[in-house]
């Protein structure tokens, strides 16, 4: 009986070691705040055969990273919505989703169409919607009442007291301020540079107005809090995550219409753990999960009812933030046609030399 024992007991612990060897590995490609602690941990605890595995990045370096590996080391990434097209037909670093496996029910009709829609790519679709949110400025009402537009970052009676940050946003904003849509000059590149050398001219000479350059949201949100900087070019969650702390800062929709973005779910051509992927998204936007993912975020995801899932703080920031006309005048980022985001990157470098950043 106990050589028998002794086996059985043997054959578990071999069991479980091969077990273990075995775990998989889900290599997450992702934005700062999107794979909370929490939510990881629980995710392991239900899938305890799955190890996540986070890097944070941000667009441009998750195109360039899957760029330079040929879609390979992650097994699911989260570009935004815009990112995707051009990404694919230039570098092929996504594989097509198999929508038989995820909880497309579960999703926002309208979010989950658009992003069908701008990511199909001959009859294949490569991305669904995760979070989404909008870019515009955030405002101390108390100091700058009146403030409404992209413009007055640079309108000289808010001297030494506004801050942006040297990406493509604030050239669309800035486009936008001087009255050209830039989405709709996506087609024509000539025209598309003209615009463009007209905002780098302008951002240079707003260089005396703002104050400092910020990089991140912990930044501004310093920034802002301290008094140092009443107007600032922002994503939408900086300003409701910090709302809480003074209810004066608040997110303006700016009169031309926020910038919305919608970062997705896409799956790297190399990827080695598509079924831990699409467990992983099924699993963060079940609404338990919900509530953890956008206390982090500080983002509306793009589930039904989502602003009922956000934090008590952050529901009420939203509300100062966007009215019905607001929702209605959002401009959704259109897909970036191979070439454009050098030609931005061009501008932004002449705008960083000109102002020592």
């Amino acid at each position: 009986m106990t050589s028998i024992l002794r086996a059985l007991l043997g054959g578990t612990a071999i069991a479980l070691m091969a077990g273990s060897a075995n775990a998989e590995t889900l290599r997450l490609l992702t934005w700062g705040s999107y794979a909370p602690d929490e939510l990881v941990q629980k995710f392991e605890k239900e899938y305890p055969d799955i190890d996540v595995e986070v890097t944070f990045s941000n667009n441009e370096e998750m195109v360039a990273k899957l760029r330079a590996t040929g879609g390979t080391g992650f097994d699911l990434a989260q570009p935004s919505h815009d990112r995707v097209y051009a990404a694919q037909v230039e570098y092929n670093i996504y594989k097509p989703l198999d929508l038989s496996k995820i909880d497309t029910d579960k999703m926002a009709p309208n979010l989950l169409e658009g992003v069908k829609a701008n990511t199909t790519i001959d009859g294949e679709v490569y991305s669904v919607p995760h979070q989404w949110g909008t870019s515009g400025i955030m405002a101390n009402k108390k100091e700058a009442p009146d403030a409404k537009s992209w413009g007055d970052l640079c309108d000289e009676k808010y001297k030494g007291r506004t801050s942006m940050r040297l990406r493509r946003t604030i050239l669309l904003g800035t486009g936008f301020a001087m009255g050209y849509n830039p989405f709709e000059l996506y087609a024509d590149k000539d025209a598309y540079q003209k615009m463009l050398d007209e905002v780098t001219a302008k951002l240079i000479a707003c260089k005396d107005i703002v104050k400092t350059y910020w990089t991140g949201g912990d930044d501004l949100s310093a920034l802002m809090l301290s008094g140092e900087v009443i107007l600032s070019e922002t994503w939408d969650s900086t300003a409701f995550k910090i709302y809480s702390e003074n209810p004066d800062i608040v997110f303006v929709p700016p009169e031309t219409g926020a910038l919305a973005w919608i970062d997705t779910f896409t799956i790297p051509r190399g990827g080695q753990a598509d079924d831990a992927a699409y467990k992983w998204i099924n699993f963060v936007i079940r609404p338990e999960n919900v509530k953890i993912m956008s206390a982090s975020t500080g983002s509306l995801a793009a589930v039904p009812g989502a602003i009922d899932l956000l934090p008590d703080d952050k529901r009420a920031a939203v509300a100062a933030a966007f009215d019905e006309a607001a929702i209605n005048n959002l401009k959704f980022f259109a897909n970036i046609p191979p070439g454009l985001e050098d030609m931005e990157g061009i501008a932004l470098e002449r705008i960083k030399a000109a102002t020592g950043n």
